[in-house]
């Protein structure tokens, strides 16, 4: 998968695809509206990649003060675009460095 469009398209399916990172895998199941699934997919990693996508979702959750402590951890700024904007960056992100063998799986 190398697109926005063709992970927008995956959300048609029960299930992730195999080989998604799990930043990509916690971004899927936020896509779907499945907030504490994807919560769960990055909730007990430490590393800056999984802090940036945890930052996302709790600045979707509303919980401000926790999103900012996560974007901290990734070393990020909470961005002034839209929830879905976030989203849609972050996926293209996510699948750039997988493309690239550089996220951890």
């Amino acid at each position: 998968m190398k697109t926005l469009a063709e992970f927008k398209q995956t959300l048609n399916l029960d299930e992730p695809v195999s080989g998604l990172s799990d930043q990509l895998k916690s971004l899927w199941f936020d896509g779907k509206g499945d907030w504490h699934k994807a919560h769960n997919q990055v909730d007990h990693l430490t590393d800056q990649s999984s802090a940036w996508v945890h930052a996302y979702l709790h600045r979707k959750e509303g919980d401000i003060w926790n999103a900012d402590y996560w974007y901290s951890r990734a070393r990020q700024s909470r961005p002034n675009v839209s929830l879905e904007r976030e989203w849609e960056r972050l996926v293209v992100h996510f699948l750039d460095n997988d493309r690239l063998g550089l996220t951890r799986v």
